[in-house]
């Protein structure tokens, strides 16, 4: 049985991006801590750049800011950036609150 999100890769390049620059320590069930850097994120997932120790398909756990603790797992990597897809879905209001944190210049707001 498939695990994880069931989302398209269409589906995950219409959600908005908002460029963050996030340094971040995701937890992996066989190398402990690794040490990541999210330049962007969606509703969907997140972009990190720089070395990631693991394979499309593994599955991380990273603490953001209003989320707590999320599992994601990476669909993609192409010359140090990797991309991840979120275990779960995101509230708006969680997800634009979270922005808000993490970048502070963008101020998203939709209407709730």
């Amino acid at each position: 049985m498939k695990q994880g999100a069931n989302l398209s890769v269409v589906d995950q390049r219409r959600a908005a991006r908002h460029a963050i620059n996030h340094s971040a320590i995701a937890e992996h069930r066989l190398l402990g801590d690794i040490k990541t850097h999210i330049v962007n994120i969606s509703d969907n997932g997140f972009m990190t750049e720089g070395d990631m120790p693991i394979g499309k398909g593994e599955r991380i756990t990273v603490r953001l800011p209003i989320l707590g603790q999320i599992e994601a797992h990476m669909i993609w990597t192409v010359g140090g950036r990797c991309g991840f897809q979120f275990e779960r879905v995101i509230r708006l209001n969680e997800f634009l609150d979270m922005v808000e944190v993490l970048n502070p210049v963008t101020r998203v707001r939709l209407a709730r």
